[in-house]
C-alpha cells in the first residue's frame, strides 16, 4: 500500500508493507543517490531489526548509531552525541539519515538531520505502532527540555516512510497499548468507522488481521490533514486531542510512569469528561470512550489532582498568547478546536 503526502517541494511517499525492511533498498534508490547513510536506532530496535535493514542497504557506505532507549535520550545531551557520531562519519548533505525506531528516536534523528548541516536528507522507518500510525508522518520533529515536551523542534519533512507492521511482532504489549492510544484518537477525531472497528475487535489479538489496514487509515487521515495544515495552525491542531493533558502528564512523572499513548487515554478521556460536563460535547462520548480504552487496556486517569497539572500547561506550545485551544468532540468521529484559557481545567478534582 502507498500514500502519497502531497506538500509541493516538501511532498514524499508512505510505504505500508509487510517485509518491507529487508527490500528497504530498492525503495531508497527512488530517492537517494548520495554515498552514505547513518542509521539512527537504539539498544532494543537495534539488536532485533539493525543487520536486516542494513543488509538491504549494501550499494551505501553504512555508519550506525545505537543510543540508550526511552524518552530522556530525547534530550539536548543526547543531539550532541549524534552530531559528533555524524561529524565522525562525514556526514554530508548529500548524504541520507535513516530514523530506525519508535517516536524518540523519530524525533531526535529528525531533528538533527533538520539542523545539521542546515538539513540532511531522512527516511523515518517506524518500529511501534504509536509511530508507524502517527509521529513518522507529519514532519514534526523536537528534543525535550527540562520544562517541558517537544518545546525545542523543527518541521522538516522526510523523503520517504517506510512501515513494515511486521516489526509489531516483537513490540512488548505495553507498547502496542501505547500505540493503541494513538489510533483511537484518529477514531475520535475523523472516522466513527474507525473508532467502531476498534469497539467491534475489543482487542489488539482480535484487530490483527486488519492491521494493516487500521494503520492505512490513520496515516492517511494524517496526511489529509497535514496536507491542509503542514504548520500547525489550523486543522492540524486536531490532531492534539488529549495531548494537552498527555504532554503535562508525562512531565509530571518525568516520563517515568505513563507512556505517551497512555497519557493520550488519559487526556482524551478526562477532556472529553470535563466538555460533556459543559454542555461542550455530546452527552455520553466519554463513556463509549472509556469503553474502548479499557478494551485496549489503557487507562482513563492517573489519580492526580487537577490543579497539579495547570502550571505545566500554561507552557504547551498550545498555549498561544495565553489562549489555549483546546481540542473536543461535538461527538465521536468529529472534533473541532476549542478557544479557551487555562480555566477550562479548573476544579477540584482528580485527573
Amino acid at each position: 500500500m502507498k500514500l502519497q503526502v502531497d506538500l509541493k517541494e516538501n511532498s514524499y511517499p508512505i510505504y505500508i508493507e509487510n517485509g518491507i525492511l529487508e527490500h528497504a533498498g530498492g525503495y531508497l534508490s527512488q530517492i537517494f543517490t548520495g554515498r552514505k547513510i547513518m542509521v539512527i536506532s537504539d539498544d532494543h530496535v537495534y539488536p532485533l531489526y539493525g543487520k536486516k535493514l542494513i543488509n538491504s542497504l549494501d550499494s551505501w557506505e553504512c555508519h550506525t548509531l545505537v543510543l540508550p532507549h526511552g524518552e530522556p535520550t530525547k534530550s539536548f545531551q543526547t543531539l550532541s552525541e549524534v552530531y559528533s557520531a555524524m561529524l565522525e562519519a562525514r556526514i554530508s548533505r548529500s548524504d541520507l539519515v535513516i530514523a530506525l525506531g519508535g517516536g524518540v528516536i523519530g524525533d531526535l534523528a529528525g531533528f538533527a538531520a533538520a539542523t545539521y548541516l542546515r538539513g540532511v536528507k531522512l527516511v523515518q522507518v517506524p518500529t511501534s505502532l504509536l509511530a508507524q500510525v502517527d509521529s513518522s508522518v507529519g514532519g514534526k520533529t523536537a528534543v525535550d527540555l527540562p520544562q517541558g515536551k517537544n518545546l525545542a523542534g523543527a518541521f522538516y519533512h522526510p523523503k520517504m516512510v517506510l512501515i513494515d507492521p511486521d516489526v509489531l511482532q516483537t513490540l512488548p504489549e505495553r507498547f502496542i497499548h501505547d500505540g493503541m492510544g494513538e489510533v483511537i484518537k484518529y477514531g475520535c477525531i475523523k472516522d466513527r468507522a474507525l473508532f467502531d472497528t476498534l469497539k467491534e475487535h475489543r482487542s489488539f489479538d482480535s484487530l490483527k488481521e486488519e492491521l494493516a489496514s487500521v494503520i492505512f487509515r490513520c496515516v492517511d487521515i494524517k496526511r489529509i490533514v497535514v496536507e491542509k495544515d503542514q504548520f500547525d495552525t489550523g486543522e492540524r491542531m486536531l490532531l492534539n486531542f488529549g495531548h494537552t493533558l498527555a504532554h503535562t502528564i508525562e512531565q509530571f512523572y518525568r516520563y517515568s510512569r505513563e507512556s505517551h499513548g497512555e497519557a493520550v487515554a488519559i487526556g482524551m478521556y478526562q477532556i472529553t469528561k470535563i466538555a460533556e460536563e459543559k454542555g461542550l460535547t455530546a452527552p455520553g462520548c466519554a463513556d463509549s470512550l472509556k469503553e474502548v480504552l479499557d478494551a485496549y487496556g489503557l487507562p482513563h486517569q492517573c489519580g492526580l489532582p487537577l490543579s497539579s497539572l495547570t502550571a505545566a500547561i500554561t507552557l504547551d506550545k498550545k498555549n498561544l498568547n495565553s489562549h489555549l485551544n483546546v481540542v473536543l468532540l461535538h461527538t465521536v468521529g468529529d472534533s473541532y478546536v476549542y478557544p479557551t484559557d487555562t480555566e477550562f481545567f479548573k476544579g477540584d478534582f482528580l485527573v
